[in-house]
């Protein structure tokens, strides 16, 4: 059964710099916005299928995440909902076990898949071996994180002004 919460999945690897941009985003988060409410910040490190029940079990979704977007560092980009899909599972070299594509088609199969969800993106600089997120990516926390707030509150108003049953179904993933 689904909660009330919005997940706020960061993954990533925290050993290959801006690679972990996702989980340092979450710890931007903790620290500067304690007081989001209906919200549950995960870990999703590399990404693995245990994650599936945390996805199923949430009202919304989203993840944080590096992502190549052919701009330059510490560029960040929304998708939502079908373009989230869409950016998700294009062809890309990747440091995950499994993809966010594969965890939100098995969602979507199961018919569990939040209709609200997201990526906010940042562009890396670097993935080489190290703890540190270069300049320009650690810059961009703080727009990473004001995406992240702004979309829980819009979802949250949403949801304040939604008729009870007017949610429209996701479409199918890949589409379009």
């Amino acid at each position: 059964m689904k909660n009330n919460n919005t997940l706020i999945l960061g993954i990533g690897n925290s050993l290959l710099s801006d690679e972990g941009a996702g989980i340092q985003a979450l710890d931007y988060l903790r620290e500067h916005y304690p007081e989001l409410t209906d919200v549950a910040l995960l870990d999703g490190g590399t990404l693995s299928f245990t994650l599936l029940p945390y996805i199923e079990d949430a009202a919304s979704l989203i993840v944080v995440d590096a992502a190549e977007l052919g701009a330059a560092p510490g560029t960040t980009e929304v998708f939502q909902g079908d373009a989230m899909d869409r950016f998700a599972g294009r062809p890309r070299r990747s440091v995950h076990e499994v993809s966010l594509a594969d965890l939100l088609a098995i969602s979507h199969l199961t018919g569990t898949l939040p209709h609200n969800r997201a990526l906010v993106a940042v562009q890396p600089q670097q993935t080489d071996w190290g703890s540190q997120l270069s300049g320009p990516v650690a810059a961009a926390l703080p727009r990473v994180a004001r995406h992240v707030v702004d979309l829980t509150r819009q979802w949250a108003d949403a949801v304040k002004t939604a008729r009870p049953g007017s949610t429209p179904m996701p479409a199918a993933l890949g589409s379009g």
